[in-house]
Formats: C-alpha cells, sequence, structure tokens
C-alpha cells in the first residue's frame, strides 16, 4: 500500500512550506515525495483536534500511514507577556488545548496503527534556567519560563508521550524542535506574529504611509533563524530516515546567528523602505541570545545546504508583498 501522509495544522507556515518542497522536488528524491504517496494538509476546518470524535473521524477519512504534526494552539511573545499581567487563565487554555490536541494525535496515530508520527515541538520547551548552547538532552532539565509555561509543558509532554508509547506499544514516535522559523504563510499580524513576520508587516506600513519605521530594542539580540522552506526538508528527512524516539532540534547552526538589526536591515532592503528607521531603545531586548546546537541534526544527515538568510528573507518579503491581501495580517480592512 502507498503512504498517506497526514499533515495536522497543514495550512499553517510549516505545513505550507513542506507542501512546497512535497510539490516542486523531483519524485522520489532525498526530499521528494515517494511513487504513489499522498499527502493530506489538514487544517482546523477539517476537524477539531481538541475533540477526540473529530479526530477519530479524521483518521478514518485519510487511513494516514504517517503523520506531521504541526497543529498547536499558539501566541505571539508580547500576547504571553500581556495575558501573563491581565488574564492568567490563558496559561490553562494553552496547556489544556495542547495537551488534548497532541492526546488525540498520537492515540488516534496509534489505534489506526500508523507507521510513524513526527511531532513539532518548539524551543520554549527548554528550561528557563540552562546552560547554552540548547541541546536535545536539555529539555526536562528544569521549569520553563513562566511567560508560556502552559504551551511549554504541554509540548514538553510530547517528548513523554512518544517515550510512553515506545515502551508499551512499540510505536515509533518522535518529535522535532525548529528554532525561530520564517518565510511565505507566516503569521503578520502586527500585535501577535513573531519578530520577523512583524517587522516586514511594520516596514511596508511605513513605507506605504511615508511614516518612520522604528523597530523596538536596541537591534543588539542574536537569533538563529531558519527558513520555512529548509525546515520542510528537515521535516521530509525525518520522515524517510529518523527512526528513533528522541528529539531533533532543526536549527541553522550556532555561527549562522543574525542581530535583530541585521533583521532589520535586510528587511528595509528588501521592502525598498527610504523613509526614516530607528530604534526604540527604551523598549526590552529580550534575552541577549538563546543559541541551540544543530551537531545531531548535521551527523545524522551528513550536512544540509541552507538557503542564505538574506535570500529567504527577500523571497518571504516579496511573498508578502505579494499575497497582502490573502495573508494574515490582523487587519480586517486594507
Amino acid at each position: 500500500m502507498p503512504n498517506v501522509v497526514l499533515v495536522t495544522g497543514g495550512t499553517g507556515l510549516v505545513g505550507k512550506a513542506i507542501e512546497h518542497v512535497i510539490n516542486t522536488e523531483p519524485e522520489g528524491s532525498r526530499f521528494g515525495k515517494l511513487p504513489g504517496e499522498t499527502w493530506v494538509f489538514a487544517s482546523s476546518a477539517e476537524g477539531d483536534l481538541r475533540d477526540s470524535e473529530q479526530t477519530r473521524k479524521l483518521y478514518e477519512k485519510y487511513k494516514p500511514t504517517h503523520v506531521i504534526h504541526l497543529a498547536a494552539l499558539v501566541g505571539g511573545l508580547f500576547k504571553n507577556m500581556k495575558y501573563k499581567a491581565h488574564d492568567n487563565e490563558l496559561q490553562l487554555t494553552f496547556l489544556r488545548d495542547n495537551i488534548l490536541i497532541n492526546d488525540n494525535v498520537l492515540h488516534s496515530a496509534y489505534e489506526h496503527k500508523a507507521q510513524k508520527v513526527i511531532s513539532c515541538l518548539s524551543t520554549c520547551v527548554f528550561p528557563d534556567k540552562v546552560e547554552y548552547p540548547l541541546d536535545e538532552n536539555k529539555i526536562h532539565n528544569g521549569p520553563p519560563h513562566e511567560s508560556n509555561f502552559g504551551y511549554a509543558h504541554a509540548k514538553r509532554m510530547v517528548d513523554v508521550q512518544n517515550h510512553a508509547y515506545k515502551e508499551e506499544f512499540g510505536c515509533n514516535f518522535t518529535s522535532a524542535i525548529p528554532t525561530n522559523v520564517f518565510g511565505p504563510y507566516d503569521n503578520f499580524d502586527l500585535e501577535d506574529s513573531h519578530v520577523i513576520p512583524g517587522l516586514i508587516h511594520k516596514c511596508y506600513l511605513a513605507k506605504k504611509n511615508n511614516t518612520p519605521f522604528v523597530v523596538s530594542g536596541t537591534g543588539k539580540p542574536l537569533r538563529q533563524f531558519i527558513f520555512s522552506y529548509d525546515l520542510a526538508k528537515l521535516f521530509i528527512w525525518m520522515l524517510r530516515e529518523y527512526d528513533d524516539v528522541e528529539p531533533v532540534i532543526l536549527s541553522v547552526g550556532e555561527e549562522e546567528e543574525v542581530s535583530i538589526k541585521e533583521v532589520a536591515d535586510a528587511i528595509v532592503k528588501a521592502v525598498g523602505f527610504q523613509g526614516d528607521y530607528s530604534f526604540d531603545t527604551t523598549r526590552a531586548d529580550g534575552q541577549f541570545r538563546k543559541p541551540a546546537s544543530n551537531k545531531k541534526l548535521l551527523k545524522l544527515m551528513g550536512g544540509f545546504e541552507f538557503t542564505p538568510f538574506e535570500d529567504a528573507l527577500d523571497l518571504t518579503v516579496k511573498w508578502f508583498l505579494g499575497n497582502y491581501n490573502n495573508a494574515r495580517t490582523g487587519l480586517k480592512n486594507h
């Protein structure tokens, strides 16, 4: 029987990137589709994964042999910080909704005898107090940052569940931990997005309205950013070639860190913004750096050619400008 690969959260940033790679890489190549293989990119419209019955129906409908589990209930950093101040009960919403989603997706995979599941975690699973660089052995070495402890604990539990399913039932369940992902189909909402899409949207509006482009903070902090199309290839590699329960960090190397200023400079260039551009140093910077090691990944894969940051950013900005009316911008009236 040919494979059926179900991608949950299939219409988001990473799902869309996997779809792009599967549709453009040569069939049968390392990152391509296998002959006769079916890929299903499911959105929340196909079923609420918090509901066990709807999840079961999704599995019955598609009968997946393999699952890439990307679906999650998420919020951006400032949203988390705002809620921390005003609205602590959302920690429970993040905890519960994600625990339900993950439990349903994994248990349905077990019940329907899926051959493999790869779940997507996040670097927020790591302890708040941790020795850098982050690596796959440090996930459970202390509590996560309190700003999103609900979400982080739900994601950590996936690693625990994977080990338990393997021990009790021999399931081939594993997980991936990407660093900061960006690319087409990202969430560009000004209130609730990550740094790159947020700055792209802000810079676009500054150009459109002839207003200054002001970046929060000093621009000094360093981050590892991975282009969604590169991450997609790494997920496909895991699907084909990685059969261990232990998680793998999917990231560019520590030496590929870029400063927020370098990100903003590249965005200004890609958007073609020529107005007043500055940094609001009265705004908090967040952590200076949180490097993650990709040594395990590169050793297992035998190396990987990442897209140069500026090229990937350029492609993302072009996509945003060309798809502004359909992109997730958080603005009802463009």
